[in-house]
């Protein structure tokens, strides 16, 4: 058995999430390691490379290849904007955004459709003052 401990519940919901989410993004050709560089530059459009790669907090090498995957498969393009690159979602990508963000949405409303709103609230409350002072990924 388990302890019940945070980080187990949070391996759980993450393994749950993944998995929904991959069958969301599968509808586009999107996969959920791609996920949130789909919604950085969708709330981003026009930002570098760089600035996604450090807001994000990736690897340079790991966040080129996925960048260079999404252009190829139509997601996004890389205009060339002075010495850097400018990235912009296509139509695909713009798609692929309102699916990644509402995913968000559908998933909580399944996962915590036996709380009552109070309890939701407290919950995410609860959560958010957890995560303070942790990196902002998104």
């Amino acid at each position: 058995m388990y302890h019940k401990t945070l980080s187990y519940y949070s391996t759980i919901f993450h393994r749950s999430f993944a998995a929904f989410t991959g069958e969301q993004l599968q509808a586009v050709g999107l996969n959920f390691g791609l996920l949130f560089f789909v919604i950085y530059v969708g709330k981003h459009p026009g930002c570098s490379p760089a600035e996604l790669t450090k807001a994000l907090h990736l690897d340079w090498g790991y966040s080129q290849r996925s960048l260079n995957k999404l252009a190829e498969d139509g997601f996004l393009t890389k205009a060339k904007s002075g010495r850097s690159y400018a990235l912009t979602l296509t139509e695909k990508g713009e798609q692929a955004f309102a699916i990644s963000h509402q995913v968000f949405f559908t998933w909580d409303d399944a996962r915590l459709a036996n709380l009552t709103p109070t309890e939701k609230d407290q919950l995410l409350v609860l959560l958010q003052k957890a995560a303070e002072g942790m990196p902002d990924h998104v």
